[in-house]
């Protein structure tokens, strides 16, 4: 059943949560991405993927599948499996130690359920999803195949070369994401290697663009019902979500500091006081 917006934004402030005790108790992951796409992600496990953990396989025959492309984001990839049914959320507790199914990216080695692509050599996951969506047309599935990317990330040549795979075959069941929050590892990416106008480049490749704002509810929901609405028009969809790195707590937003550093204890206390309780609980 469909969650309001209410509702999901309550399982966005768990997310957010597990996110931050995740990487502090680990002391070490990518928060400040994980934060910035976790309304979408939300939406995307709750509302729009046609999915079900309890037949899933890694062939995602009959199922929607997501590809996460940037894959230092496990911390919120990881909560959501959790919060979606996927894995035990106390599981959470297990990510970057030793031994865990929770790499640091994500890896297939350990069947974790739920991970369909290992990725986070940046790039590759948007190949991964349209080969995916590619099989799904060849299989005859009326599935969709979903890929979140970096803004940082799409500075790769490979994310230009899916593109043009993608428009070429026609694969208008592939529904890319890219979490659009202006920063990366080494300060913004309008400095690092600025891309321009990013909806011209996309839309030049042959892809329907759609741009939405990435903490808003309402505006996820047109943005998934306007990429679903163009199955049939022979181009796949990229959505440029505009988000904040860091995006719900004060010293985190809009800097790219906690791209991949944790903050101390007593910033972790700080930043719990400030998203607050939900009646999901922590792991």
């Amino acid at each position: 059943m469909a969650k309001s917006f209410e509702e999901l934004q309550s399982i966005a402030t768990q997310v957010r949560r597990d996110i931050l005790r995740m990487v502090c108790k680990a002391n070490s992951g990518h928060p400040g991405g994980s934060m910035s796409s976790t309304d979408v992600l939300t939406y995307l496990y709750f509302n729009q993927m046609k999915h079900n953990p309890a037949t899933w396989t890694r062939e995602g025959k009959g199922q929607d599948m997501f590809i996460l492309s940037a894959g230092h984001m496990t911390p919120v990839y990881y909560s959501l499996l959790a919060r979606t049914g996927y894995i035990p959320v106390d599981e959470l507790a297990t990510f970057r130690q030793m031994g865990t199914r929770l790499q640091g990216h994500p890896s297939v080695r350990k069947n974790l359920p739920g991970v369909f692509q290992a990725s986070g050599s940046l790039g590759q996951g948007l190949s991964a999803a349209a080969g995916a969506a590619l099989g799904k047309k060849l299989d005859g599935e009326n599935n969709f195949v979903y890929c979140l990317c970096g803004d940082g990330e799409s500075e790769e040549g490979q994310i230009w070369e899916a593109g043009m795979f993608a428009a070429h075959h026609k694969l208008d069941n592939l529904i890319a994401m890219t979490d659009w929050n202006g920063k990366q590892i080494d300060g913004n990416v309008d400095d690092v290697a600025g891309m321009g106008d990013l909806a011209a480049k996309w839309e030049a490749w042959g892809w329907n663009v759609i741009v939405a704002d990435g903490h808003d509810f309402q505006s996820i929901a047109q943005a998934f019902e306007l990429a679903a609405a163009g199955k049939g028009s022979g181009k796949p969809t990229m959505i440029l979500f505009k988000t904040e790195m860091g995006h719900g707590v004060d010293f985190m937003a809009g800097t790219h500091k906690y791209h991949g550093s944790v903050p101390k204890p007593e910033q972790l206390e700080d930043a719990l006081k400030q998203l607050g309780e939900t009646p999901l609980g922590d792991f």
